[in-house]
C-alpha cells in the first residue's frame, strides 16, 4: 500500500474501534497475529478488545499522530471511557480514565501481521486504583 492507503487505511479500522464493531475489527486482523508480549492470534486480540469495551462501553480512540514506512505503521493514540464493568479483577469504579496508546503496526495485504505497543494497559489500572 502507499502511504496514503495506509492512511485511509488506519483511519477506517479506527472507525470501526469506535464503533466497538468486533467482527470489522477481525477483518483488519490477520488470523495468526503475533503481539509482543500478548497472546497472538485474531481470537486473542478480539477478546481483548471486547473485555476492555465490557468493561468501558464508551471507549474512545483518537489519532494523535501516524508515521508510515513501508509496511509499518507508527500511531499515537488518545483513549478513553468510563469504567462501569468488571476489568481484570477490578470492580467498576465509575472514574473516567484517558491514557496514551502507542503502537506500531506491520500490515501486510491489508492486514494487520504484528503489533508491539503500549497496550498492556499499565496506565489505565493505575488511573483506576489511583
Amino acid at each position: 500500500m502507499e502511504p496514503w492507503q495506509m492512511r485511509e487505511w488506519f483511519a477506517e479500522y479506527l472507525e470501526a474501534c469506535n464503533r466497538h464493531d468486533l467482527e470489522t475489527i477481525r477483518s483488519f486482523l490477520d488470523p495468526a497475529v503475533r503481539r509482543a508480549h500478548l497472546p497472538g492470534g485474531a481470537d486473542a486480540w478480539i477478546d481483548g478488545v471486547a473485555e476492555l469495551l465490557r468493561a468501558f462501553p464508551d471507549w474512545q480512540w483518537r489519532r494523535i499522530q501516524l508515521v508510515v514506512e513501508d509496511d509499518w505503521l507508527a500511531a499515537h493514540l488518545r483513549a478513553g471511557g468510563t469504567h462501569v464493568g468488571e476489568f481484570r479483577g477490578i470492580t467498576p469504579t465509575r472514574r473516567h480514565v484517558n491514557v496514551a496508546e502507542f503502537g506500531m503496526y506491520r500490515i501486510v495485504n491489508g492486514r494487520i501481521t504484528e503489533f508491539t505497543g503500549t497496550a498492556d494497559h499499565i496506565e489505565l489500572l493505575s488511573q483506576l486504583q489511583g
